[in-house]
């Protein structure tokens, strides 16, 4: 990948940090729009302070001239209890910052050759076994409309000048943040297992796979539109329970049951734990990435080797 001037919103995270680290040590220039600012703050990125509130700010001298635009902000969907002030939270901060970043490429005189946009796998809903590819249709649920509606926003930035990929992401596997440190505590106590049934499925993909796709996604011209950020091989909730305890050294039988994960977390259960989607990345594959982490089990051994 030649150099470039690459600009990420929502660069802070968990997804984020370590796409900016990585993209900084290839050799871009990488600023990050944050709402604390701090420009001049040491680091492997420029820091730019911005209000990502649907609208264009002072901020958008570095969107012109850009070569890439990652969008990556948005409320944590898992952070607290989905309360109808939450799930407006959740919904608004990515509309209005995929928004301003959109409005933002539109008016510039050098708009960036690609805008990647967030999205997530829930843009499916929840189903079975049905394995779901990119041209599937989306679902009804909350999570589903949040993504649909996310995807809509970047849509806006698609021009003569300028694609637009929209990175559909499955569960992001790392030790250092995401869902994965969550899940330990019981298994470290010997009481890990199965969420629920355990038959739903579990889209994962390793966090280096992630960010060598969104570099993928950078470089590569045919990317455009939905991309599944997905492990070829997705597992079902008590696979990966079984997969989680071996790499741990720990036992994996004992689950969660669904009604009390009802009990704890409300909608946001059935959403983010006791449903899923068999999710593979047909389009990354179709164009030739190739995944460094295809099987569950080397992925977390790796994790914790």
């Amino acid at each position: 990948m030649s150099l470039m001037a690459i600009v990420i919103a929502g660069g802070t995270g968990f997804l984020g940090s370590a796409l900016v680290r990585a993209l900084a040590l290839d050799g871009h220039v990488v600023a990050v729009l944050t709402r604390t600012g701090g420009q001049g703050k040491p680091g492997p990125a420029r820091l730019i302070e911005w209000k990502p509130d649907g609208s264009v700010g002072p901020w958008v001298f570095a969107i012109d001239g850009a070569e890439a635009v990652i969008n990556l902000a948005g409320e944590s969907i898992a952070g607290r209890r989905w309360t109808a002030a939450q799930k407006k939270r959740i919904l608004e901060s990515r509309v209005k910052a995929t928004r301003s970043l959109a409005e933002a490429i539109r008016q510039s005189a050098a708009p960036p050759p690609v805008f990647v946009s967030g999205s997530a796998v829930g843009y499916y809903g929840a189903l079975g076994d049905e394995i779901v590819t990119e041209d599937h249709a989306p679902g009804r649920d909350f999570l589903a409309d949040v993504c649909v509606q996310w995807e809509r926003e970047a849509a806006r930035a698609a021009g003569a000048r300028t694609r637009v990929v929209s990175i559909r992401t499955g569960l992001v596997l790392e030790r250092d943040g995401g869902a994965l440190p969550q899940m330990l505590p019981p298994f470290w106590f010997g009481a890990g297992g199965r969420v629920g049934s355990g038959h739903q499925w579990w889209p994962w993909i390793h966090r280096q796979d992630w960010i060598d796709l969104v570099r993928f996604a950078i470089r590569t011209a045919a990317v455009t539109g939905p991309l599944n950020a997905t492990a070829p091989a997705p597992v079902t909730n008590a696979d990966f329970a079984r997969a989680l305890g071996r790499a741990l050294h720990r036992p994996a039988f004992l689950p969660a049951p669904g009604f009390a994960l009802r009990l704890m977390l409300g909608e946001m259960a059935d959403a983010l734990l006791l449903s899923g989607q068999r999710a593979i990345p047909a389009k990354a594959e179709k164009l030739g990435f190739k995944f460094g982490f295809v099987d569950v089990n080397a992925a977390l051994r790796r994790i914790f080797s």
